[in-house]
């Protein structure tokens, strides 16, 4: 979202490395409107209920919004912003925007299907209103070694064209020592999850940092990256925006993701270690939701001041639910269940499974070589853990496993997962997976047990100095894959 210490709001913000300026923002501008229009015939999904699991992650803090239509947020868990800024802060919350926050339920209250809705709205005198709400909670941080996940789901107002110009919703979040002060942004650091500007069909994710202007996250701009929503336009549905704050490696990283899709990156090493520790190393972040409207982003996106006349009021942004989760280091990652068993496990490099994680790697799986491989391993990377002793708890296999085809065309990879229970080498219960078709786009891809069992033979039972494999192949497909080890990949086995 951003804000700045200087009274002036910006004139460029929001216009980061990769992101068109200029001319180009009127052609983009014109593209997203017709992609926009196009996307209207789908009819937005409605609140999934809770809060989805997340193998692999310990939960830390969420909200999905149940509650009475027309009640405000939880209280125990966000705080309202009020009026035209911070107290003592920089006027127009630092960034050019003009609506008043209110905390008026007519501009933010729970619609009673599970989902927060933020609306601006324009009285008789032309005047705005809207809402902005952030979490009580300011300690939002990656473990040391290990990794921090926030994640909401959330539609963007729908509204488009000339009746969108000014609206400008975000998911956001601030370093803590910035409440109370106001004046040391943005030196204490902002993750930008979600941005959108005049109903566009494109999402923002942008890291503010160092010194304004300058410094080394190019301030005002910040180091940002954008591209169009998968599926239905960003206005037309609810997509899933995440962020993740990754220590666990020899470099700390920041990426960013919508629908599971990585878009942006940020390693420490672009930073430089002196502006890095200053946004690293306080007590932590809290999480924001807002609408607001007009501000030196839309404004500089629309090349004039915005909103107008034509900007129409009352379109919400919609929040499915937010939540923060946190894996690895010393973040409480389920790795030593009671009595030392190895109920979650990553596959490592040197083909094992290991209890903890190890620094992330990749091993490579070969090419189908134009064959279908379809339920039958070839030329496998295979992953062994024995010695395991644990009671089944009737549960079922889970896995989350990075994979990434690069530019490869018609990939698919595959797993399956196999359970001898004593450790006599004949296998009491295999499971083959769905394959996952893995897009022409570089970057790790979430392939999990959500595919779907392809084949399963036998039964699950007690392990009592059993052994566990894991099989992963490229089942289709003339290119190569990538598999991540260490971190990146987790089994979750269902014994307790």
């Amino acid at each position: 979202m951003g804000t700045t210490s200087s009274t002036a709001p910006p004139l460029s913000a929001r216009s980061g490395p990769g992101r068109p300026r200029a001319a180009l923002y009127v052609a983009l501008g014109a593209v997203a409107l017709v992609c926009a229009l196009l996307a209207s015939a789908f009819g937005a999904q409605p609140a999934r209920g809770d809060v989805p699991g997340a193998p692999g992650w310990d939960l830390a803090w969420s909200d999905d919004f149940d509650g009475a239509a027309g009640s405000l947020p939880s209280s125990q868990n966000w705080q309202l912003d009020l009026g035209h800024g911070y107290p003592g802060g920089p006027a127009n919350w630092g960034t050019g925007e003009i609506q008043n926050y209110t905390d008026s339920t007519d501009n933010i209250a729970l619609d009673g299907g599970g989902n927060l809705r933020i609306t601006p709205l324009r009285d008789g005198a032309g005047n705005w209103t809207s809402a902005r709400i952030e979490t009580k909670r300011a300690d939002f941080k990656a473990p040391e070694g290990g990794t921090l996940r926030i994640e909401g789901r959330v539609r963007m107002p729908d509204v488009t064209g000339e009746k969108a110009l000014g609206y400008w919703p975000a998911f956001w979040a601030l370093g803590a020592p910035y409440r109370g002060n106001y004046w040391n942004w943005p030196a204490i650091g902002e993750f930008d999850v979600m941005e959108n500007v005049n109903g566009m069909n494109r999402v923002w994710g942008v890291l503010h940092c160092g010194v304004n202007p300058g410094g080394p996250c190019n301030e005002t701009n910040g180091l940002g990256a954008s591209r169009v929503c998968p599926g239905p336009a960003c206005q037309a549905d609810f997509h899933t925006y995440r962020f993740e704050w990754d220590r666990s490696g020899g470099e700390e990283e920041l990426r960013w993701y919508v629908d599971g899709e990585e878009y942006h990156s940020v390693t420490e090493g672009q930073i430089g270690a002196s502006a890095w520790s200053d946004m690293t190393s306080h007590a932590g972040y809290f999480i924001l939701l807002n609408v607001a409207m007009g501000g030196a982003f839309p404004d500089g996106v629309a090349g004039h001041a915005t909103p107008t006349a034509a900007t129409e009021p009352g379109h919400s942004m919609l929040v499915d639910y937010v939540a923060v989760w946190t894996r690895g280091g010393d973040g409480g990652d389920p790795t030593d269940p009671p009595g030392g068993d190895a109920s979650t496990v990553y596959l490592g490099a040197d083909g094992g499974l290991n209890s903890g994680t190890t620094s992330p790697g990749t091993v490579t799986l070969d090419p189908a070589g134009g064959g279908n491989h379809d339920g039958n391993p070839h030329q496998q990377q295979t992953f062994t853990l024995e010695g395991v002793d644990g009671n089944y708890d009737g549960g079922e296999t889970r896995f989350d496993l990075f994979v990434d085809a690069g530019e490869a065309v018609g990939n698919g990879q595959q797993v399956r997962i196999s359970y001898d229970r004593t450790g006599d080498g004949s296998w009491d219960r295999s499971e083959t997976y769905h394959y996952f078709a893995t897009d022409p786009v570089p970057g790790f891809e979430h392939y999990t047990e959500g595919r779907g069992l392809k084949s399963s033979s036998g039964a699950h039972g007690d392990m009592d100095g059993g052994t566990v494999r894991v099989e992963v192949w490229n089942a289709i497909g003339n290119g190569s894959s990538t598999l991540g080890t260490g971190d990146r990949s987790v089994l979750h086995l269902p014994f307790g």
